[in-house]
């Protein structure tokens, strides 16, 4: 078995040139054999991990031949749905041993967030390349450590965000960026989602039987499953997951960084929010608005998780999102780009007085095509979104939970005082206390937490200045043994 060590995984592969090989050398028209690590399922959705499998099974030329699942009751069905239809799939519950297979060429990580990391550096690490699923990371430390790995190991290693498949958006964004509206003013994510209430559990969650949890865990600490939904509801929880900003809304996030052709990250940020509308077992925030301070053009993120109005409450917000959802010039859930003479909506293009000047067509491929296409030429070049976009559009979700982890409670007048600075953030604040007042949340009684400004130094990505100190203790986390992310991949 694999125990995680550089010296282990390098004793697997034979060395060329000092450069670990792909896993075989391949032909133009051979099989790429892929696994995918975290086949995942739930209640609420049918897992990302099966939605990969269908996907990348319909690319000619490629074999799905391993899953890897710590929950059997996951893994079993789907390994035996593949050998039923003539594939034939190993099912590994450990991505250790799966990773010593050599018939595997490349894997898919679906994990939850806090495997994604020592997942990708592992892979590389075993000569294999690598689809990791957004975010790319769960700290800013780990993002940076998967670049690091990608690099030294010479894997293709795709960090794919939807926005960059077959959307039309980047051809939009490249009309902006030549000028044709004029300058550009600041991008505008927007995750105008409505999620219900996770619910409140009295006493920790069995562990069912068919899941090895030390391997679920992994990197995070043991411990009692306070929610109700195991398989989902880590995505609120800080030792997993990173909230709506890194279940979502870092689609529109990467988006907003690639519109502004940003390739670090920015000076400052500041998160304004809270957990609205409920009391429940979640820890991140369903409401916020955020500023990343980039020059000359910054990036405002808004958050909504609560329906339209109180009205929707007792609703199905989902089935009826359509419904229950307010928007932004159109847009209820992905990216404005503001300019002097018009503004970019998505993959339209629009004059300030909201006429239709251009649609744009998407001209390339999808995330997974794209990514095979990248296994073939062997280029990083070929990817639409490699492992450094990866980790700078998760560092932007990272340093806005930062700035709201370590903030406080603070009076309505007090945060309005705070961003008036600033217009166009301090708008997006007005929005943000009058979605809160139309589900009659009142802010007295439950106040609106405001992260300080925090103060980056980009190319260190290393916060300095005053709360730096308390900030910097969460670009990482105490890794439980054997599963540590290295300081040296």
């Amino acid at each position: 078995m694999i125990h995680g060590t550089r010296r282990n995984f390098l004793k697997m592969s034979a060395t060329a040139a000092g450069v670990a090989p792909f896993s075989r050398v391949l032909g133009a028209n051979d099989d790429i054999r892929l696994a995918v690590i975290g086949v995942g399922s739930s209640v609420k959705i049918g897992g990302k991990g099966k939605q990969e499998i269908k996907a990348f099974s319909k690319i000619p030329g490629v074999r799905i031949v391993a899953l890897c699942d710590p929950e059997r009751a996951h893994l079993d069905p789907e390994v035996q749905r593949l050998r039923d239809s003539g594939q034939k799939a190993e099912g590994y519950t450990d991505m250790r041993r799966l990773l010593e297979s050599k018939d595997v060429d490349a894997v898919v990580i679906t994990t939850p967030n806090h495997w994604h990391a020592l997942a990708t550096i592992w892979s590389c690490q075993a000569g294999k390349d690598v689809y990791c699923q957004k975010p790319a990371s769960h700290n800013i430390f780990e993002g940076r450590k998967m670049v690091e790995a990608a690099a030294k190991y010479k894997r293709i290693v795709a960090s794919p965000h939807g926005p960059r498949g077959r959307s039309g958006i980047g051809e939009a964004f490249a009309y902006a960026r030549q000028g044709k509206l004029g300058k550009m003013l600041y991008a505008h994510g927007l995750n105008y989602r409505p999620r219900t209430s996770i619910g409140k559990v009295s006493a920790p969650t069995p562990i069912p039987k068919t899941l090895d949890y030390d391997l679920w865990s992994g990197p995070a600490p043991i411990l009692p499953v306070m929610r109700e939904y195991l398989h989902y509801d880590w995505h609120w929880e800080w030792p997993y997951g990173d909230g709506d900003l890194g279940n979502m809304g870092i689609h529109y996030m990467d988006a907003c960084r690639w519109a502004l052709g940003q390739q670090t990250l920015p000076e400052r940020v500041l998160a304004v929010g809270g957990r609205f509308g409920y009391d429940d077992d979640g820890e991140t925030p369903n409401t916020q608005v955020a500023f990343l301070d980039y020059k000359p053009a910054p990036l405002i993120f808004e958050v909504r998780g609560l329906p339209q109005s109180k009205e929707f409450l007792a609703q199905n917000w989902e089935k009826n999102s359509n419904t229950t959802m307010d928007s932004y010039q159109g847009v209820r859930v992905g990216v404005i780009v503001h300019c002097e003479n018009g503004y970019i909506a998505q993959n339209k293009a629009f004059d300030n007085q909201g006429k239709l000047i251009e649609e744009f067509k998407p001209a390339n491929e999808s995330e997974e095509e794209n990514f095979i296409k990248a296994l073939r030429s062997r280029k990083s070049s070929d990817l639409q979104a490699n492992m450094l976009d990866g980790h700078l559009s998760a560092a932007l979700v990272h340093m806005i939970n930062i700035s709201h982890r370590i903030g406080r409670e603070t009076p309505g007048g007090q945060i309005r005082e705070t961003v008036r600075g600033q217009k166009d953030f301090a708008e997006a604040c007005e929005r943000f206390f009058a979605h809160l007042a139309g589900n009659e949340i009142d802010v007295r009684k439950h106040p609106v937490t405001l992260g300080p400004w925090l103060k980056m130094e980009p190319k260190e990505e290393r916060f300095v200045g005053a709360f730096s100190e308390r900030a910097n203790q969460l670009l990482t986390r105490d890794y439980r043994r054997p599963y540590v992310v290295p300081e040296k991949v």
